[in-house]
């Protein structure tokens, strides 16, 4: 597919079971079950949440009761993890057909993807793996996409990688690699600002001239989410995308200096392991908040061109 492609503004139907909440300019967590009852007794509908789309891909159950719950009240963003985009094989069918399944279901207000792979034949890999940054990749990874807007009827949002490794075959950087993505396919962007952080400190690169080449206006989305030090074999420092922490000092600047340029968007707060109790969740999600509207009433060039799209 050359160029770019046109899809629905929005999946709502007339028939549509939920009603549609906004999420833009808000500040949001991820949905983890054991949190359902506090988020129910707190009363306040602020905020959005998004949920692994690879949770929900059973017919029924106790997960999709929660889920029809929380999208009641709040908009919700679906984010895959498994669907291998950058991976060298066709995409599984039958994966794309449940995360199709999902989008119809639910509706999010934000659906994404990872510019990563994970499978290999028939090995299903723990892992978001990065790739090379070649043409050829681009052309692949662009079909990949193409494929998943064609099966679900909408854009997605593709998100940046956390990266612990460059590959010596590389002739793009990952900003114009990005570029060339969203040229070819039409897909949003999902800014993940920690790994930003993260592969910049591992690599030894700027994270601010990183943001400063990436194309900001396609931003749909923001995550942000903690990481964890750890020493490589040459004793020099790793950081690692851990999602088990609060988000770092660095991390919430580098935020305040996106949306300050950008104005405010969706903004995610990721918390996958050790998860805390809903309060200190809700709190990072408030602290995100707060920025958002600090920037609410400046004058946004990227923000205002993204609002009219």
């Amino acid at each position: 597919m050359n160029g770019l492609a046109t899809y629905p503004a929005s999946p709502m139907s007339k028939t549509s079971r939920f009603p549609a909440h906004p999420v833009a300019g808000l500040a949001g967590t991820s949905f983890k079950h054991e949190h359902l009852q506090a988020i129910i007794a707190g009363g306040s509908k602020d905020g959005f949440f998004e949920v692994h789309a690879e949770n929900y891909m059973g017919a029924g159950g106790p997960p999709h009761d929660a889920l029809t719950n929380i999208r009641s009240d709040y908009p919700v963003s679906l984010h895959g993890v498994c669907m291998s985009i950058g991976g060298p094989r066709p995409l599984d069918k039958a994966h794309l057909g449940r995360f199709k399944a999902l989008v119809d279901r639910y509706e999010p207000a934000l659906v994404s993807e990872h510019l990563a792979w994970s499978t290999h034949d028939t090995t299903y890999y723990n892992d978001l793996l990065p790739l090379p940054y070649t043409h050829a990749t681009v052309s692949r990874v662009a079909d990949h996409i193409d494929e998943v807007q064609g099966t679900i009827g909408r854009p997605i949002l593709l998100e940046n990688p956390s990266t612990y490794v460059l590959f010596p075959e590389s002739t793009m950087s990952e900003t114009d690699f990005i570029r060339e993505l969203v040229r070819r396919t039409g897909c949003g962007l999902l800014l993940d600002v920690n790994n930003v952080f993260v592969s910049a400190t591992n690599h030894g690169y700027s994270a601010l001239s990183y943001l400063a080449d990436f194309p900001l206006q396609h931003v749909g989305e923001i995550h942000l989410a903690g990481h964890a030090e750890q020493e490589d074999d040459e004793g020099d420092l790793l950081l690692i995308d851990s999602h088990d922490g609060p988000v770092a000092d660095a991390v919430w600047k580098l935020f305040d200096v996106f949306i300050g340029r950008c104005g405010p968007l969706p903004t995610l707060i990721e918390w996958d392991s050790a998860i805390p109790d809903w309060p200190v969740l809700k709190a990072e999600a408030a602290a995100a908040q707060a920025i958002l509207d600090r920037h609410a009433e400046s004058d946004h060039t990227f923000g205002k061109a993204h609002a009219a799209g």
